[in-house]
């Protein structure tokens, strides 16, 4: 199941067990070693964005390598600025999963706000 998360294949299948779909949030998978983690420093570089840090999950590739994967979910769209927060503090961003608006989606919500102020 760990490895699961960390595959590109199955990482919208096994991620969906710990962070039910939010359409306000993003997901973010953490690489870091384990005399490095800690959860108060990655709370605190989520924070630094501006953002808040809604689950922390923890689990490791294999029990023979000293590596740690972090899977968090923040409340933010876009996590570029909570990813780029993290690797100041020096951590490794494995992937984000954000849930930023298509161009079709935005322009038919403008659409449908612009006739509702119309009215």
């Amino acid at each position: 199941m760990t490895k699961e998360i960390a595959s590109k294949e199955n990482k919208n299948e096994s991620i969906e067990v710990f962070f039910p779909h939010n359409p306000d949030t993003s997901r973010l998978l953490v690489g870091s070693s384990i005399d490095s983690f800690m959860a108060s420093r990655i709370a605190r570089a989520v924070e630094d964005a501006d953002a808040c840090l809604l689950n922390l999950n923890v689990t490791s590739l294999s029990s023979e390598q000293a590596q740690l994967v972090v899977a968090l979910r923040v409340d933010h769209r876009n996590p570029e600025r909570v990813a780029r927060s993290l690797e100041r503090y020096g951590y490794t961003v494995l992937d984000t999963d954000a849930n930023i608006l298509d161009d079709d989606t935005a322009r038919r919500r403008y659409d449908e706000l612009m006739k509702y102020l119309s009215l």
